[in-house]
């Protein structure tokens, strides 16, 4: 169900890192991002926003890591 792998896009936990329901994804806007499907990669280790789904500088998402998340 959480389980979706590489390329299956699908909701993450900014706090954890780790692939969340549909329903959890829904019910927690702030701290969740929904993935594009397909392969990441393309950004080279830049942090987005759970909150606004922007990139945010490397100093902001080390400092905040329950609200952004680091994408490979």
């Amino acid at each position: 169900m959480a389980n979706q792998g590489e390329g299956g896009g699908g909701y993450r936990s900014a706090k954890s890192g780790r692939y969340v329901t549909k329903a959890y994804g829904k019910s927690h806007p702030r701290t969740t991002v929904l993935e594009a499907p397909g392969k990441s990669g393309s950004t080279g280790g830049s942090y987005r926003s759970a909150a606004s789904g922007r990139f945010v500088t490397a100093k902001y998402g080390k400092a905040n890591p329950k609200t952004t998340v680091r994408e490979r």
